[in-house]
This record gives C-alpha cells, sequence and structure tokens, in this order.
C-alpha cells in the first residue's frame, strides 16, 4: 500500500492494526473550490471556479474517486476539469500511471506516480496517497483529496463557470441525506473495508453483521421508492451506489462479506440497475479496473493475484 513520511516513500503499510480492526485515516487537504473563491467549511480560500484552472485524479476501481467521476460527468464538467487515471494495480509504489487499458497519463505534473503529485504539493507530505486529488494548476497545489467533499464542490461551485446547473444537496433534504450518508459511510462503504481487512475472527464477525444489517435496513428503505432521499436522486445515491455495484463482483468474496449479495435483495438489486443506466453511472462503472485492482493489490487476502472469471452479472 505504502505512505509518505516527511516526504520519504515507504511500502508495506498495514491495513489493520494490532487490536484487528481497519481505522481509515482522515483526508489531508481540505481547501474548497467555491463560486467566487471564498474559504469553504474548511481550508483556506482562493481557489475559484474557473474553466481550465483544475484537474482531477482517480482511479476507475476506487469507490471513494468514482463518486467524483460520477459527479463530474453529470454536472457537465468533462470540458471544465480534466482527468487523470491511475493503473489498476497498486503494488510496492502505490498508485502509478504505468501504461494500461483505461489509463490516461498525468499530462499536468508529468507524475510516474501518484505520491508525486503529493509531493509537488507539499515536499514533506506525511500521510497515504489516495484519489481523488483536485488539483490547482494555477497554484501549484492539491485543492482537496476527501471525496465526500469534491462531489459537494463539483455539485454547485462550477455552475457560474458553465457547468449544467441543478443540485444533488437540495437545502430542504440535507438533514435526511446527512443521516443516510453518516450510517452509509461506516457500516456500508467503509463497511467492507472493515470486514475485509480485519484481521481478527470477533473484529470481522463484528463488522459483517454491521455490514448486512446496514444492507436489510436499506432495502426496507428501498420498498416502493426509486430514490435513498425524497423523490430525486441525491448525493446519497451516488455514494451508495460506489459500493453496491462492487459488491458482487468483489466485495462478496474478496472481501469475505457474503452472507447475501446485492442481487439477492430483490429492491436493492432493482435500484442498482436503475442507477447504473443512468447518465454518469454505468457510464463511469469499470469492472475490469475494478476486479483487476483489488484481486491483485492486496496480496494479504489474495496472495496468489488470481482475477476470477465471475460472477457475470448483467446490470442492464
Amino acid at each position: 500500500m505504502g505512505y509518505l513520511l516527511d516526504g520519504a516513500w515507504h511500502d508495506g503499510a498495514e491495513f489493520a492494526g494490532a487490536n484487528g480492526e481497519f481505522r481509515r485515516k482522515a483526508s489531508s487537504f481540505r481547501n474548497w473550490v467555491t463560486a467566487d473563491g471564498a474559504p469553504g467549511p474548511t481550508g483556506e480560500g482562493g481557489f475559484r471556479a474557473e474553466a481550465g484552472r483544475y484537474h482531477l485524479y482517480v482511479s476507475l476501481a476506487c469507490p471513494w474517486a468514482h463518486r467524483a467521476l460520477i459527479m463530474r460527468r453529470r454536472k457537465g464538467l468533462e470540458e471544465i476539469v480534466g482527468l487523470s487515471v491511475v493503473h489498476w494495480h497498486m503494488a510496492e509504489n502505490g498508485w502509478t500511471f504505468e501504461e494500461g487499458p483505461g489509463v490516461i497519463p498525468d499530462m499536468i505534473n508529468h507524475a510516474r506516480y501518484l505520491r508525486e503529485v503529493y509531493l509537488a504539493a507539499d515536499r514533506n507530505y506525511t500521510g497515504r496517497v489516495t484519489v481523488p486529488v483536485l488539483w490547482d494548476k494555477e497554484r501549484g497545489t492539491i485543492v482537496n483529496n476527501e471525496s465526500s467533499e469534491v462531489i459537494r464542490m463539483f455539485d454547485s461551485a462550477f455552475d457560474q463557470a458553465g457547468a449544467e446547473t441543478g443540485t444533488t444537496y437540495p437545502e430542504a433534504l440535507r438533514g435526511e441525506i446527512d443521516r443516510v450518508n453518516a450510517r452509509v459511510y461506516d457500516t456500508v462503504n467503509n463497511g467492507v473495508y472493515k470486514a475485509g481487512f480485519a484481521t481478527r475472527q470477533s473484529v470481522y464477525d463484528a463488522e459483517v453483521a454491521r455490514l448486512f444489517e446496514s444492507l436489510d435496513w436499506l432495502e426496507a428503505r428501498l420498498e416502493g421508492k426509486d430514490y435513498l432521499v425524497g423523490d430525486q436522486l441525491t448525493e446519497a445515491d451516488i455514494r451508495l451506489y460506489t459500493t453496491l455495484v462492487r459488491f458482487d463482483p468483489v466485495y462478496h468474496g474478496h472481501f469475505k462479506c457474503n452472507i447475501r449479495r446485492i442481487v439477492d435483495y430483490p429492491n436493492l438489486w432493482r435500484y442498482l440497475k436503475a442507477l447504473y443506466a443512468l447518465h454518469g453511472f454505468g457510464d463511469t462503472t469499470d469492472l475490469v479496473h475494478i476486479k483487476r485492482h483489488y484481486y491483485t493489490s492486496h496480496r494479504a487476502i489474495n496472495p496468489t493475484g488470481i482475477v476470477p472469471v465471475g460472477p457475470d452479472i448483467d446490470y442492464s
């Protein structure tokens, strides 16, 4: 996996701590792009939304980066915010721009490894090197690498820069969206990792139980409904989708989240297929990158690196 410590690269960061639990570390860069450049909820100001100023680094395999990719497409930002895509295999050098199908090289910082982008922003950076990364070409730095905040910026900040209007975080629904997001993040989005990276049976058992309690809750919530909150697509749907679409191909087997599959839940399966058909969802989902990344990168979980042929899933 790897990490940077005072600007120096170190390989071999552990998935779980001594107690057997996986704990995701907070993102490091927390500035916000805003319509007028005023400071956002965190960080400093000076990041005004402008066409051509910003560049997004993603992995097609990563569910957190996938959120940003969906929002970028749905908001019509593809001509406004540039894009680079890393290789699916994350090994001793972390995310790289090695040649491969679907990889888009870094033409901004000309990096071979994503860590070089972090070091271009802070030569003494300490922390994990993750995606997504939103880069400011004007100031030569990382604006933000927290996916939940990047999608909020993409949702509204660029409307005056020529992006499509309309919000996935309407004011009247924000309280409910935040409540749904909090549970889904803890027990589903991050829950699959807490189960998959657990190194003690008791920890794994507890996390899998919490995960499937929430999937059962979501199944009941979607009875007779098309969306998680209200009667429109919101960011809650985007945040859940990127985990659901990876669940049966990867998390069910690779992370041992195998009590049930998404196809075994009538409402969740209907909901997943409906989202997949929407602009920005299925057309940004790359199952080749997804399966190759998880099965070849996590050698502590899958030592042989063999990528399974199945399951054969028809999201249409």
